[in-house]
């Protein structure tokens, strides 16, 4: 018969055993005896860079308008509650045909955010409402310098100078545009538009 001494330590060490950490970390065997397996961490998402790469590189247009999508939704965030906050705000004015208010409201998101390109980007969509086509010049070609591969910058400042007879330079907003979104709609029916006019002139 086991001493009693003996069996009350066999006891109590049974017992530390079981509430160390690395037995309460093991995992559990499943009903077959093997052991689950660990989660996978989820995958990251592809950056900005990757992104422009795979545009250009795309020959299907249904991918690279969901390609663009994906670009349009980074360049839509500023980084700040109050100028997002504000520049949907103006998106409603424009939506109500009120340009002037979403012009004031626009004017405060670039004053707040002077390097987001993307509120640049949308001010010359509102000066463009208001026809004032110089200062949507003048905002186009800001988010340009914030941010060069802006293909939506680029096209609009192509439509605008064509609206102005300024053919030449807006073949080579249309070019540039086309080079960074191969299969944007509607950019090579411009280009070839333009290019018999234009080619062979200085620019």
């Amino acid at each position: 018969m086991m001493p009693a001494r003996l069996l009350a330590a066999l006891v109590c060490l049974s017992a530390l055993t079981a509430a160390s950490p690395a037995a309460r970390a093991a995992p559990e065997p499943n009903r077959q005896g093997r052991t689950a397996p660990e989660a996978k961490p989820a995958p990251k998402p592809p950056s900005l860079d990757d992104l422009f790469a795979r545009l250009r590189a795309s020959e299907d247009p249904v991918e690279a308008k969901g390609i663009a999508r994906l670009i349009e939704r980074r360049l839509a965030g500023s980084g700040s509650p109050t100028a997002d906050l504000l520049t949907d705000r103006a998106r409603q004015a424009v939506t109500a045909h009120d340009f002037p208010l979403a012009a004031e409201l626009m004017d405060r998101v670039t004053a707040l955010e002077p390097d987001w390109s993307e509120g640049w980007n949308r001010r010359a969509t509102v000066f463009w409402l208001l026809t004032d086509k110089d200062d949507a010049i003048g905002d186009l070609k800001r988010a340009l310098v914030l941010e060069p591969r802006h293909f939506e910058a680029w096209a609009a400042l192509g439509r605008i100078y064509e609206s102005q007879e300024d053919k030449a330079r807006a073949l080579a907003a249309f070019r540039r545009a086309k080079a960074l979104y191969p299969q944007m709609d509607k950019i090579g029916e411009a280009i070839d538009r333009l290019a018999p006019e234009v080619d062979g002139r200085d620019l």
